[in-house]
Order: structure tokens, then C-alpha cells, then sequence
């Protein structure tokens, strides 16, 4: 879902965002043309580039994917290499390289094209015992690595020392291949393609593979400034979580378990606001250990990733609006969007209020915004409850669980990939059919009591939060309201339920829970 280099840079700053400590590694497939993305990647202020090859992997993996992985690693870290070099950014990331890699050999190989790290996957497993039976998804391996199963599990014999004794080998024969070349560290090396050679070897299929290009790179024998010495993250300082963060009511909020409400004005610039406060949060007390609670009051335009991340204890509220992926990855809490009071010229739920790819993969919380949203609304959701004014797009899209309660209209496409949760629709005209891709869900009415107990819940607390006019209308006529409202049900959740409910009635509570894992 990233679709340009603009969403993998906010991605990044996200991250940053919330762990200021953390570096984060972008993960590259090794192809034509990989030079050109590693640039804008190290340009959107990545610590750590990974070059992966096609090699390596259990061979777990579907046919389609493991035919379509990319090329070999050394000639994407060629390219990467000689790319960031040329454009002066190879200082700024650190390049690690995987896929396949089996010997001291192949690391003095990475070394020579570019490569500062180096990733071992699959010889790992089979240092501890792995066979690659190529059944990891089966959860049936024959020799316990991976599978939950305990019968199977009590067959792994691996141990830490086997591992380890694995590395001192790889350490030990890159330190001989090393000496051979006539070096005494790994990082006089590193870049230094013109040590290689192609092999001269009588094969029919490589009689007329010239390989000259690999080394063509620009010659650092005697510059080396471009070796990368960033033991720092690239992290922000000065925004406006900073701020907030030396604020000694948020403090003590913080260490202590105090609730307190903040007034704080915000600007398009201020992106991912809050996500270094639930960041703090989550590094003293967990996800679920603060007994706090902050009310934040924001005025004005919320940039990207507002309320990133947000934790239970947090009440965000922006008067004004926000851009775009507002409550991306938003595991509780709450988040409330809504106009400024008095006076504003036009009818909110007919203006855009919140951006496009909200709730991009939420897990948890609540979300209200008095406003219609963007594109892409609830994209990948799978615990959150949303209620909205009108969705543009492609709404719902993967959708695996929570709740969305929309009062407006809504874009094409709307329900494509849902395989749970529920949507209830308001179709005042009745053409929200013609809308809705039904390949995986089906539009019941809202008939029984219980659905209409849940949606009119979610509309007085949409009232009570954001003082929707919209909502509060509905409420005022609610016997003529809720019979124009459609219930989107995947086919796949109702499944579920209808198996929950008969194992249920046939062997009681225990039944039900097997149902449900299974």
C-alpha cells in the first residue's frame, strides 16, 4: 500500500516519530532499476537500506511469489551502491544486503559491492536444525522450527551454540578471504569493486555474460568519506510533541497517572502530532499500563498522521481539520474531528474534513469526525469504530474487523477485499448498491434489534463527541431513519458467526471457542 515515494517517507517520519531512538530499514527488492528508489529512499531519511536478493527462503512461499522475487542481490547492491555514491547520499544509509548468503565468501562478495550488513536467514534455521521441508505455512514442520503444534515442537533439538558456532565460522572464513586479499579490516573493502574479477569458466550458458558493468563503479581506493558514520537516527527534533513533551502537566500526566487537558493551536506542518507523546507512553508503561488520560484540544489543520498510533488514556481533538491518514495505525484511544464553533460559511457534512487513507490500519479505538473523508477510508482496519459524514472511494478496503457507521454518501468501489467487520451505510437514495462491490459482502437491512441498539450507540456518541447536526437529526427520527440505513456484512464474518452460533447450540461454550480458532 505504499504507492509513491511521498507515503514511504511520511511512513518513515511516522516512525521516527515515535521512537526517536529507533533506526528504521527499508527492505528493497533487488531489480533493474533499484539505484533510483534506493536514492529517493535515502532522501526520505531511511537509516538502513536492505537489499534483498531472489535467492534464499524456505521455499514456503507461493509459486507466484517466489517466480517473481527479484533478481540476484549482488546486482541490486551494485546498482544501489554506485547510485547513492554518485548522487552523494551513500553517507547518509547504512546498506545491508540478503538472499541467500551461505559463506565467509559470499559476505567478503558483499562487502566488495557495497554492502555494510549482512542478513542470513535460512542457513541460520538449518544451523538449528531446519531441513527445509517447504511446509512452513502447514504448521506441520517435521522438525518443530516452526509450528505451534507441541507434538512437533518437542522434536526441535537446536540450541543457542549451534547458531553461534555457525557465525564464529562465517567471522572466521571472511577473516581468511580477507588476509588472502591482503587487508587487515573488513572496512578498507567495503565498495571496492575493482578487486573483482570474473570467473573464466568454460560454460556454454555464460560463454558471452560480460560482467564488466558490476565493477564499473567510481573508484574510493583512496576516498573513503562516503563511508556512512550515522550512529544516530535520522529523527526530528523541534516539533510540536516536543513542545508538548516539556510541558509539566503532560509529565507528570505521564509518570503519574493524572488526567489533564491540553489547549495547543496546530498547523499543516505539524505532522504526526501526538505520536512521540504516545510513544513516551507506551515506552514506560506498555500498551495497556497507563491508568492516565490527556485530552489534547487542538485548533486548526492537523497535517499527516495525526493521532498516529494512539493509545488508550487519549482524547485527540482537532477544531478545524486534517490531512490525510489521520489514525493510521491506531490501536485505542480517541480521536474526534470537528468545525470550529460559530459562524463557518458552509455545511460541514458536505465539505471534506478529514483527508484520504484514514484509519489505515487501525486495530483498536474510536473515531469520530463531523465531515465527509477522503479516499481509502478504513483501509486494513480490523478493530476500530468509525462514524463519518460521507466516504469518498474505495471505503473499507481489506477491512478485517471494527465498525463504520457513514451518514453521507459514498465513492465506487466501496467494500473491495472486506472480509470483516461490519459497515452501516446511510442510502438515502438507494444507490448505494450500485457503489458497493458485493464480490465479498452482502447488504442486509438493519431489521433486528440488537443491530439497531449498536447503531444508534454509535450516533449518540457521534453527537455527543463532535455535535453533529447530521446525526442528531437522524436521532430526532429514528423510526424513519434507521430503515434507510444498509448493513454491509462480509460473506466470510457471517460464515463465522453462523458456525460460532451452531457449535454453540450443540456443544456448548467450549465448542463455540474451537469455532472461533478455528
Amino acid at each position: 500500500d505504499i504507492y509513491s515515494i511521498e507515503d514511504l517517507a511520511q511512513l518513515i517520519y511516522d516512525l521516527h516519530q515515535i521512537n526517536p531512538q529507533a533506526k528504521v530499514s527499508v527492505k528493497l527488492v533487488g531489480q533493474v532499476g533499484i539505484g533510483t528508489v534506493a536514492s529517493g529512499v535515502a532522501k526520505a531519511d531511511a537509516d538502513v537500506i536492505q537489499i534483498s536478493g531472489a535467492d534464499g527462503g524456505t521455499g514456503a512461499s507461493p509459486l507466484t511469489s517466489i517466480k517473481h522475487a527479484g533478481g540476484p542481490w549482488e546486482l541490486g547492491l551494485a546498482e544501489s551502491h554506485q547510485a547513492l555514491l554518485l548522487n552523494n547520499l551513500r553517507d547518509r544509509v547504512v546498506l545491508r544486503v540478503d538472499g541467500g548468503l551461505k559463506t565467509g565468501y559470499d559476505v567478503v562478495m558483499g562487502a566488495l559491492l557495497g554492502a555494510d550488513e549482512f542478513g542470513f536467514g535460512t542457513i541460520a534455521m538449518i544451523a538449528v536444525g531446519c531441513v527445509v521441508a517447504r511446509i512452513c505455512h502447514t504448521n506441520n514442520c517435521p522438525v518443530g522450527v516452526t509450528t505451534q503444534k507441541e507434538a512437533l515442537r518437542r522434536k526441535f533439538v537446536g540450541v543457542p551454540h549451534d547458531m553461534l558456532g555457525f557465525f564464529v565460522y562465517i567471522a572466521e572464513e571472511s577473516r581468511q578471504v580477507l588476509a588472502h586479499l591482503g587487508y587487515a579490516s573488513f572496512d578498507e573493502i567495503i565498495g571496492r569493486a575493482d578487486l573483482l574479477r570474473q570467473r573464466e569458466r568454460p560454460l556454454h550458458k555464460t560463454a558471452n555474460l560480460d560482467l564488466g558493468y558490476v565493477g564499473q563503479m567510481p573508484d574510493v581506493r583512496h576516498d573513503r568519506a562516503w563511508q556512512p558514520e550515522v550512529p544516530d537516527p535520522w529523527a526530528q527534533t523541534d516539533t510540536l510533541d516536543d513542545e508538548l513533551l516539556a510541558r509539566e502537566d503532560i509529565k507528570r500526566a505521564i509518570e503519574a497517572h493524572e488526567h489533564v487537558t491540553v489547549h495547543s493551536p496546530i498547523t499543516n506542518t505539524d505532522r504526526t502530532a501526538t505520536a512521540r507523546v504516545t510513544g513516551e507512553i507506551a515506552k514506560a508503561h506498555g500498551n495497556r499500563g497507563w491508568r492516565g488520560s490527556i485530552h489534547f484540544v487542538f485548533e486548526g489543520c492537523a497535517g499527516q498522521s495525526f493521532g498516529f498510533a494512539c493509545l488508550d488514556g487519549l482524547d485527540l481533538e482537532v477544531c478545524g481539520d486534517a490531512n490525510d491518514y489521520v489514525g493510521k495505525s491506531m490501536h485505542g484511544g480517541r480521536i474526534r474531528i470537528h468545525p470550529i464553533g460559530g459562524e463557518i460559511g458552509f455545511e460541514p457534512s458536505e465539505s471534506v474534513i478529514v483527508g484520504n487513507t484514514c484509519l489505515y490500519g487501525a486495530t483498536g479505538g474510536r473515531f469520530f469526525a463531523a465531515g465527509r473523508a477522503g479516499e481509502r477510508f478504513c483501509v486494513r482496519n480490523s478493530g476500530a469504530i468509525a462514524v463519518v459524514e460521507g466516504i469518498g472511494d474505495h471505503g473499507c478496503e481489506y477491512m478485517t474487523g471494527g465498525r463504520v457507521v457513514c451518514l453521507g454518501s459514498t465513492g465506487i468501489n466501496f467494500g473491495a477485499g472486506m472480509s470483516g467487520g461490519i459497515a452501516y451505510m446511510l442510502d438515502a437514495d438507494g444507490s448505494f448498491a450500485s457503489r458497493c462491490n458485493t464480490e465479498m459482502v452482502s447488504l442486509d437491512r438493519v431489521d433486528s434489534p440488537a443491530d439497531e441498539a449498536e447503531l444508534r450507540g454509535y450516533l449518540e456518541s457521534h453527537v455527543e463527541h463532535t455535535g453533529s447536526p447530521v446525526a442528531a437529526a437522524l436521532l430526532a427520527d429514528w423510526s424513519g431513519s434507521v430503515g434507510k440505513f444498509v448493513k454491509v456484512f462480509p460473506h466470510d464474518y457471517k460464515r463465522v458467526l453462523r458456525e460460532r452460533a451452531a457449535a454453540e447450540a450443540e456443544g456448548g461454550p467450549a465448542a463455540a471457542a474451537v469455532a472461533a480458532s478455528g
